[in-house]
């Protein structure tokens, strides 16, 4: 428990202190966002705000992850921990290197589209074959398995029944969908001041509670005769699970304190694809990939907004359903104040995530 306080603490008294000075710094760097031509008019006055503020709070996850188990002795670092932050930083170096594109070329758009998934790809394969790695001693659990999961594995949808190499095979393309699509979604939902921010520290919370339950409920932690035992969790590592979000959980609320409407710094790139990646990273690692479609609901419907805008325009041949994509623009342009539906959709991403966290204990309890 002490971990989770330290990695948390340390985390957000980090971003919150530290901001400012990054924030001048970037200025220095010329690192300032280049606004969509064709969004809303009143993002405008946004160009030149530092971006790439990604790499302020990754950098304090992490740093808050090893001190808390600096400091925690009796909390080992782990290969499932190692891992989310792994993801988180793979995929931050891919945005990262989509912010530079746009401020070094001084325009809204940085690298290619194939070029950022072909990023996220090679990241999210290295992951996905490393958390197959790792067994632990006594239980032989490796961080991931090659099963498909909604609360646990679902035994009957284990690729390995195909054989080993197509069940690899197809486990390492389901990983990839996973990042690919959270990661992307993530990026989405950065359109408003603090709206990623403040939804993803939800999703985390969601994740803090299930990591830590799994924890009390695991498998090695019961004793033989425990009448709870058939209910147990074979998940490896759910406390530093637990760690890993909350370091960053607590990073990205001292950055929200700067990144809230009007936001003084953006997160980029930077910050949404590697929060992307660490979300996947942690559902994988759960054993609660399906679960992620309901923690992560508002990304869920932001996304889909998007995908919904273009199928009905080519359909159409040029009519809309929102008078822009992704949904919160068309807000903007109906008139609601930005801080009105970035507040708005935080509290449908908080319903998400109690419902998410409910749907998890409901099915220990019926288990």
């Amino acid at each position: 428990m002490i971990a989770l306080l330290i990695g948390g603490g340390f985390s957000l008294a980090f971003t919150l202190l530290s901001t400012p000075h990054f924030v001048r710094l970037f200025r220095r760097l010329g690192w300032g966002q280049m606004i969509r031509v064709d969004g809303p008019t009143t993002h405008q006055t946004k160009r030149g705000t530092p971006t790439k503020g990604g790499l302020i709070f990754v950098t304090g996850a992490v740093l808050g992850y090893f001190l808390a188990h600096l400091i925690a002795r009796g909390t080992p670092v782990t290969a499932s921990g190692l891992l989310v932050m792994l993801m988180m930083v793979g995929l931050g170096v891919v945005g990262f290197l989509d912010d530079f594109a746009k401020t070094r070329k001084q325009q809204s758009l940085g690298l290619g589209g194939w070029q950022k998934v072909a990023g996220q790809v090679v990241v999210a394969t290295a992951f996905a074959l490393l958390a197959l790695q790792f067994r632990e001693a006594g239980t032989g659990l490796t961080p991931a398995s090659t099963a498909i999961s909604v609360v646990r594995d679902v035994d009957w949808l284990d690729f390995v029944r195909l054989g080993t190499v197509v069940g690899v095979t197809l486990y390492v393309v389901w990983v990839n969908l996973l990042v690919v699509a959270t990661s992307n979604a993530v990026n989405v939902t950065d359109g408003l001041d603090g709206l990623a921010t403040g939804a993803t520290i939800l999703a985390l919370s969601a994740f803090i509670f299930i990591a830590f339950f799994q924890f009390k409920e695991a498998c090695h932690n019961l004793p033989a005769a425990d009448p709870m035992l058939y209910k147990c969790y074979e998940v490896r590592d759910p406390l530093d699970l637990a760690v890993a979000a909350t370091a960053l959980a607590g990073s990205l609320l001292g950055f929200l304190w700067w990144n809230a409407p009007p936001a003084q710094i953006f997160m980029g790139d930077t910050g949404s694809l590697g929060l992307g990646g660490a979300l996947a990273a942690l559902a994988v690692l759960t054993r609660t990939e399906l679960l992620l479609v309901l923690v992560g609901g508002l990304y869920c419907i932001i996304t889909g907004s998007v995908i919904v805008q273009r199928a009905y325009f080519k359909l159409t041949g040029g009519r809309r359903i929102f008078l822009m994509s992704p949904i919160h623009h068309h807000f903007e342009l109906k008139g609601w104040a930005q801080v009105t539906i970035t507040i708005r959709f935080w509290i449908i991403a908080g319903l998400f995530m109690v419902a998410s966290v409910s749907v998890f204990y409901l099915s220990w309890l019926g288990a």
